[in-house]
């Protein structure tokens, strides 16, 4: 298409627009007008005819009737007149649907260019611009903006057409009525200030919402993101709690906007018979000798058709553009933020040797200054240390160019290759991950799966190479997420590697053969400059260089032996924390390679077999596919879903909302029966006077009549308003209340874009329900039977055409409301990829801008939005397919009613003959609405569908049963495994095999294993995550499978691996409950060695944390997770390799504190780091699985099996136990 193209061409445009001033304003639009010229001019042409043959029609209407009434002329005229009404009918028909096709196409191109810029401008975009708004806001202006901007381009024409038509018609009605019109214009014209104040108040309310819409949608984003936390904490009832909140204040600001539309309906359905009652009072009332002829009243009637619609439209545009304008603005603040400086980091050949230079600049990230100068020759290894805060991630992020640098500059010599210290990993295959869009070279990426020890994980994962991974990698653990990202890096081939602690999240000795493979002296990447940031003192006598960071400062740099020399503050350091384990390290070279050939052969053995032919992989297994395809329903809406919404509004509602409209209707047919009678007058009392106080009768009836029509359908729409928010309500709360009960199994195969797609749709949902449903259908669906009602009493002829129309009708209805139903469907369905492309691209931004992929990433996205408006085009043109054909039936309608006009005119009255043809007019726009109404309605439902879908999955275990444990539950704190097997969904492999074993009251475990051996999911056993397969744990006696899952999860506690923080505070962060005083906060803080920190942040406990907690340091919040742990008290602690990220005085912090603190409770300490359980009173060895050996650590270094070996990689020795 020919987007492409003009894509750039904004993007030149706003370029330049740029440098004129800091945050360029209103240049949105003139770009968008300048790309699409040509549409827009043909489109208004098209308008302009179609707009002129509306005012033909009333004028041969007017022919008709003054046939009719003279039985002298010649029928051929009458037949004349009836095939024009029809060819001027197909004409217009014509042109307005080749208009609307222009106009629908431009919209859907506007979004399309708006989503795109979006994401291009995301690539770029400067940290401090991308820090202003949150994910959720950012996916906000992808879906709902850009939307709105579709929204309005489709009618954006109507701005100077409806002021055309209304010049028009105002000419017209002039020549028929005279002055006297200008009474029913004058109502119309204070109609609009009415609408206008509307307009803004409705305006405001939308605003306010949005608000609290993006609140909420961050909220969700961030329980979704941290769903594990709060299951494994217990703590969904408070997080539920705070979106009800948000979610409560937005039902009401919703309500108000609701009855806001219910009075402009109010308005809106007055108007016309306000109009018509004043032109025509006046009319009769000026002078006794206007007397209101069939002619004048039907004409003018169908003029005052032709007004409504103009005038209805103007000010709901102006409102449209009015919220555009919201967006607008939002766009533009987003598209017009500052970029990432590209000048920070020069890419200068000429500095001689050094590959990465960096000259004293200071850096400002956060509260965070930092002031460097490095310079790095190629090839070097160069490890960076310091403690935690020093600065080392963020002289990554400078060196990535993603700081602010104030002073001083950056130079980089070559490509760059990038490992985050929190592993960002793509929802597609293991092979994508690694080759990250370079091509595939097979042995170049066995060579690297064998150097970052992924082989073995292979063997394990379901599909191999091709197995897919879940969004944030969901289904790998945290170490083969490092390495994943790792073997990325490896396989990139780039000059310079940054590596941010990548060797933190594995087992030691994993680590160790990932040094010794990849980054060491003698690994993959040896001729290669690589920058190290690592907290591993093990790995430091073999680097090239040693940077230590002191506070964003260098405190010194130079090789391990000659800073251990110096005496500084490095080797302070290594001599309270290294002295065991720098001895031992010089490892014995005969027997690493021993080790290595025993950890490796049986991999060795089977990989021969599988990893050699990819092509076997053919046929997939089942479980490879993580993610499931989104589901969609097919066919018809099923009736009950229907029926679910209705009951969801409450059946009284339901019920008098359509008595009400029924009357409503009465009232309409009466009062233009009425007005035909009325014309008749003016033959009875030919050249008679005509008595005053008939003439009062009349008007007087006509007019209330209009009245009571308004009044009831402002009645229908306060009741259908009232309806709507309370099913919105309903729907919403029972989605959210089952989402939070779900087991984490969904989680793991459904991309969280999609679910908190559905949690917008149940918004947008009660929207359209409140905003458009109850007009529409009110006045559409009784209208069309009116139509045909009046017409029929009018010529009974008539009834014979009615029923090949209406079978006709029938079938077009269906044969479209299916096509457009299933293309809404695929329409939302692949609208979710877009969003969920977008989100990972936010949170993976720093690698990609790294690796220097924006170009791949843009493409991607182009492909994922093309796929998208594969449903919207056919949609578009299926909506004009059923516009012609619906519109050729109306002109039928008007045809027919006209030739047996014609045919019986013998026998009828003008004013019947009138008001028949003139109701026919009408007929093709009110067919048209319905179905356009039903199909509206049934794509609306469809979101009822998808939210119910929602609703109705399977919960996990009930939170609270009948069985309660006591208050004091457990009091010993005893573990006991009988035959405990797991597997994690029920067509996949078990996990763990027959786990037996007995854990003693306050015993302190170690659990080590290779990774993937099945020790987190011991975990996940414990607090139920998942559900056994067979056998039973019992803690203190109790079987846990007995009692609810909150008694169970509130009395354990768990460090888990990543730290999860939410946004909001401190406190709320540490207490979300409030069940605690602000002492025992404080206390906590200072025993997790937080106090210091806390106590200098300005507000204290109430400091907001970012968005995932980005404005702490790894380190700051895995100690927040240990206070987490102190506050719960509980008598079993489990420690998920929670001293992965820290640096080892940290480490050592926490360790003392654990000692301390949980000596009365059972401690399991799931460990990378095997010194850190060398204390414990037993260590549990997994493999695969199975328990293979559980004893005391001295025990098992003297049986010399698997952890014997595990030490011997990791420098631990006998030595080593006897001296702790």
């Amino acid at each position: 298409m020919e987007e492409k193209g003009t894509k750039e061409d904004k993007k030149k445009k706003k370029k330049d627009k740029k440098e004129e001033e800091a945050y360029p304003n209103s240049w949105l639009v003139t770009t968008i007008y300048k790309t699409f010229k040509g549409i827009l001019i043909k489109s208004a042409f098209l308008k302009l005819l179609q707009d002129l043959l509306s005012f033909v029609s009333p004028q041969l209407l007017k022919l008709m009737i003054s046939f009719t009434q003279d039985s002298s002329r010649f029928a051929w005229e009458g037949y004349l007149y009836a095939v024009l009404l029809l060819v001027v009918a197909i004409l217009q028909s014509l042109f307005l649907q080749q208009y609307f096709h222009q106009c629908f196409v431009l919209g859907m191109k506007v979004r399309t260019v708006l989503i795109a810029s979006v994401y291009k401008k995301a690539l770029v975009v400067s940290n401090d611009t991308r820090k202003e708004s949150t994910v959720g806001e950012t996916v906000n202006l992808m879906s709902a903006d850009a939307q709105r901007f579709n929204d309005v381009t489709n009618f954006i024409h109507l701005i100077w057409s409806c002021p055309l038509q209304i010049a028009l018609s105002i000419v017209f009605l002039w020549l028929e009525l005279g002055p006297s019109v200008l009474a029913g214009l004058a109502v119309m014209v204070l109609m609009v200030p009415i609408n206008g104040l509307l307009a803004t108040k409705a305006r405001k309310f939308q605003i306010e919402n949005m608000k609290f819409k993006d609140k909420r949608l961050k909220i969700m984003n961030e329980i979704l993101n941290g769903i594990k936390i709060l299951k494994l904490y217990a703590w969904e009832p408070s997080f539920q709690t705070q979106v009800e909140d948000v979610r409560g204040q937005e039902l009401k600001v919703m309500k108000k906007f609701a009855y806001l539309t219910s009075v402009s309906t109010f308005i809106f359905s007055c108007a016309p018979a306000l109009v018509s009652l004043a032109t025509f009072a006046v009319f009769v009332g000026v002078s006794s000798d206007n007397v209101l002829t069939a002619e004048k009243a039907f004409t003018s009637i169908s003029l005052f058709n032709v007004l409504r619609f103009p005038l209805a439209m103007l000010p709901m545009l102006i409102a449209a553009i009015v919220q555009t304008g919201v967006s607008k603005k939002r766009l533009e603040k987003f598209l017009g933020g500052e970029d990432l400086e590209s000048d920070i980091v020069r890419h200068d050949p000429s500095f001689g040797m050094f590959t990465v230079l960096i000259n004293s600049p200071s850096f400002t990230f956060f509260q965070f200054v930092a002031t460097v100068s490095l310079d790095i020759k190629p090839g070097r290894l160069v490890a960076v240390v310091g403690a935690v805060g020093s600065g080392k991630s963020s002289l990554m992020s400078a060196l990535l160019g993603e700081m602010h640098s104030t002073k001083g500059f950056i130079n980089i010599k070559g490509s760059l290759a990038f490992v985050p210290q929190q592993a960002w990993i793509q929802n597609a295959t293991l092979r994508d991950n690694i080759l990250f869009g370079s091509p595939c070279e097979e042995k170049r990426f066995q060579q690297v799966i064998q150097a970052c020890a992924l082989a073995p994980d292979l063997e394990l994962l379901p599909g191999g190479v091709l197995t897919e991974i879940g969004e944030k990698g969901i289904n790998l653990s945290g170490g083969q997420k490092q390495r994943v990202s790792l073997a990325r890096a490896a396989y990139s081939q780039s000059d310079i590697y940054l590596l941010d602690d990548p060797l933190s999240a594995v087992d030691s000795h994993v680590g160790k053969h990932l040094f010794d493979k990849v980054i060491g002296p003698n690994g993959l990447l040896k001729d290669k400059t690589r920058i190290l940031v690592t907290h591993g003192v093990s790995f430091l006598p073999y680097v090239d260089e040693i940077v230590v960071l002191v506070n964003g400062k260098v405190s010194e740099i130079g090789s391990y032996n000659s800073l251990r020399a110096s005496k500084g503050a490095f080797s302070e350091f290594l001599d309270t924390y290294a002295k065991e384990q720098s001895n031992q390290y010089v490892l014995n070279p005969v027997l690493f390679q021993f080790f290595c050939s025993v950890l490796f052969s049986s991999v060795r053995l089977r990989k021969n077999s599988s990893l050699r032919k990819p092509e076997d992989v053919g046929e997939a297994k089942k479980g490879q596919r993580l993610i499931e395809k989104e589901t969609m329903e097919t066919g018809k809406v099923k009736f009950s879903v229907y029926l679910q919404y209705l009951r969801a509004m409450g059946w009284s509602y339901t019920i008098m909302v359509f008595v009400v409209y029924f009357i409503q209707n009465i009232a309409f047919i009466g009062q233009n029966l009425w007005l035909s009678d009325w014309t008749n007058d003016a033959v009875e009392y030919f050249n008679k006077t005509y008595p005053a106080q008939k003439r009062d009768t009349r008007v007087g009836v006509f007019g209330a009549l209009g009245v009571a029509q308004g009044v009831f359908v402002f009645l229908g729409t306060l009741l259908l308003a009232n309806a709507s928010v309370a099913a919105s309500r309903i729907l919403h709360s029972r989605l959210l209340n089952n989402i939070l009960r779900v087991p984490m199994v969904f989680f793991d195969t459904t991309p969280i874009g999609r679910v908190v797609n559905r949690f917008a749709k149940v918004v947008s949902l009660s929207y359209i329900l409140t905003d458009f449903f109850p007009l529409s259908i009110s006045l559409v669906a009784f209208g069309a039977l009116r139509t045909l009602f009046v017409i029929c009493l009018a010529t009974p002829f008539f009834a014979i055409i009615i029923i090949p129309l209406a079978i006709v009708y029938y079938f077009v209805q269906r044969f479209y409301v299916a096509t457009s139903r299933q293309m809404r469907r695929l329409q939302s369905v692949s609208c979710s990829p877009i969003y969920s492309h977008f989100g990972e691209t936010v949170s993976g931004l720093s690698v990609i801008r790294a690796y220097g992929h924006q170009e791949r990433f843009l493409k991607h996205n182009e492909k994922t939005i093309d796929e998208n408006l594969k449903s919207v085009y056919p949609w578009i043109v299926s909506n004009r397919w059923l516009a012609i054909r619906l519109e050729f039936l109306g002109t039928l309608v008007v045809f027919f009613a006209a030739l047996f006009a014609v045919i019986s005119r013998k026998s009828l009255d003008s004013g019947l003959v009138g008001l028949s043809i003139s109701y026919a007019l009408n007929v093709t726009q009110t067919l048209n609405w319905l179905v356009r109404m039903t199909s509206e309605l049934e794509t609306n439902i469809v979101a009822v569908e998808r939210v119910s879908e929602y609703a109705e999955l399977e919960n996990e275990a009930k939170w609270v049963t009948d069985t309660r444990p006591s208050e004091k539950w457990p009091e010993e704190g005893r573990l006991r495994f009988e035959n405990y097997k797991v597997r994690y969904r029920p067509e996949l492999d078990l996990v763990l095999h027959g786990i037996t074993c007995d854990i003693d009251s306050t015993e302190k475990i170690g659990i080590v294993g290779r990774t993937g051996a099945g020790k987190s999911s011991l975990t996940n056993c414990l607090f139920r995550i998942i559900e056994a397969a067979e056998g039973r744990i019992l803690v203190d006696d109790i079987d846990i499978s007995t009692i609810g899952l909150h008694d169970l999860r509130n009395r354990l506690t768990i460090i888990p691996q990543d730290p999860v923080l939410f946004s909001g505070t401190l406190r709320m962060n540490l207490d979300p409950f409030d069940k605690f005083t602000d002492e025992d906060i404080w206390r906590v803080l200072e025993l997790s060695h937080l106090k210091g920190y806390v106590s200098g942040l300005q507000e204290g406990l109430q400091h907001e944390v970012a968005e995932g907690g980005e404005n702490l340091s790894v380190g700051q919040r895995q100690l927040l997770c240990l206070a987490r742990a102190l506050l719960r008290k509980s008598r079993i602690l489990i420690l998920d390799e929670a001293t992965a990220a820290v640096d080892l005085e940290t480490d050592n912090l926490i360790q003392t504190t654990i000692r301390k603190e949980f000596s009365h409770c059972t401690v399991l300490t799931i460990a990378h780091r095997l010194h850190s359980i060398m204390d414990s009173s037993r260590v549990m060895v997994l493999d695969a699985g199975k328990i293979v050996e559980f004893d005391s650590p001295s025990n098992l270094l003297d049986k010399q099996g698997h952890f014997y070996a595990m030490a011997k990689d990791a420098g631990i020795t006998q030595q080593y136990t006897t001296a702790l």
